[in-house]
């Protein structure tokens, strides 16, 4: 449908076409009526300025209706945004349930300044400094806007923790949890991302030493029996 609604006023270009010959064929015949009837001419004259008037209005229409399909498309809009529907919600470690939950819960501020909450508590063994990790994130402004998520990229984050293979404050908070468990991590500026981060089209940029949230939650340990 959006392609159809470009279309319609490109191909209307036939009725411009039209009109011009339609035109040329008005003066043709006011020629040929000043050489016959005195009377027959300004019906002529009449008739073109009326012609002419169609056009223009012709024209002013094609142009609208242009206008509004390309706006259509530069506003990047969806069938489900014209049918009304509310956007698709992106996947959340902690849905509006847990966040009214999560008020209730005491910060914990470590010595570098990372602060955090526990959603849930883990029950498995928390990982060695330099053991492998596989954890899923939500990562957002402060404001709440999504600018990196595993969750939609479908698996797990499986990095070396300790290692210095993430920001400061991720390998930080990760390394007190326990395998199962979810945590919300405050990660100030000087521990998340010190020369800032470009973000892909349409999430958030992250200016340089700005503060980061992310929910966080210990998936498993690979080569790591649970305890």
């Amino acid at each position: 449908m959006a392609s159809a609604s470009l279309l319609l006023p490109l191909s209307s270009t036939f009725g411009k076409n039209n009109c011009a010959n339609r035109h040329r064929e008005y003066k043709i015949n006011v020629g040929v009526g000043i050489q016959s009837l005195a009377s027959e001419p300004r019906l002529q004259s009449i008739k073109t300025i009326e012609h002419q008037d169609e056009c223009a209005f012709m024209k002013r229409r094609n142009l609208i209706n242009l206008a509004f399909g390309l706006l259509g498309l530069l506003s990047g809009s969806t069938f489900a945004e014209a049918a009304g529907l509310p956007p698709e919600e992106k996947p959340k470690l902690c849905d509006d349930a847990c966040e009214k939950e999560l008020e209730n819960v005491p910060m914990v501020t470590t010595e570098s300044g990372l602060q955090y909450k526990d959603i849930k508590v883990g029950g498995g063994p928390s990982p060695p400094v330099g053991f492998q990790v596989a954890a899923n994130y939500v990562a957002m402004v402060p404001s709440g806007q999504i600018f990196d998520s595993s969750l939609e990229k479908g698996q797990p984050y499986i990095f070396r923790v300790g290692s210095g293979q993430v920001i400061k404050g991720l390998d930080e908070g990760i390394l007190t949890m326990k395998v199962g468990g979810k945590r919300r991590l405050y990660i100030p500026g000087p521990l998340a991302f010190p020369k800032g981060l470009t973000s892909a089209p349409g999430r958030p940029r992250v200016a340089a030493n700005s503060p980061v949230v992310f929910d966080v939650s210990l998936e498993y340990i690979p080569g790591l029996e649970d305890e």
